[in-house]
């Protein structure tokens, strides 16, 4: 099980990545772009993932990830309960969240890959 304290060591450390309160709700940002969002009781963590792979994920791990409420299904956004995702996997979602909001180049920098040719 991972906790919203091991997501905020791992976002805060991240390229332009900051923490933000939003009505009582921890959310990290690039920019204006918010690619985390926790509920006030921080059981769930909301991330950026591509709309096209969301309904896959949800489906091949349901008591892991959900759909987003209805009203926020227009984003690329799942919802995942943190007592279910261990360390290594909250590592792995949140790189891929934060990767879809920062410039490749940033991305690429941090995480020591080489550019696409």
């Amino acid at each position: 099980m991972t906790t919203i304290e091991a997501v905020r060591e791992l976002a805060s450390g991240l390229p332009r990545s900051y923490e933000v309160l939003v009505r009582d709700r921890v959310k990290f940002r690039v920019g204006r772009v918010v690619y985390l969002s926790f509920s006030h009781d921080e059981t769930l963590m909301g991330f950026a993932f591509p709309k096209e792979e969301r309904a896959a994920l949800v489906a091949s791990e349901p008591e892991k990830f959900m759909l987003p409420k209805p009203s926020e299904m227009r984003w690329h956004w799942v919802v995942g309960r943190l007592e279910a995702i261990d360390d290594d996997e909250m590592r792995e979602l949140v790189i891929d969240a934060w990767r879809m909001v920062v410039p490749k180049k940033v991305a690429r920098e941090h995480l020591g890959e080489d550019p696409v040719d």
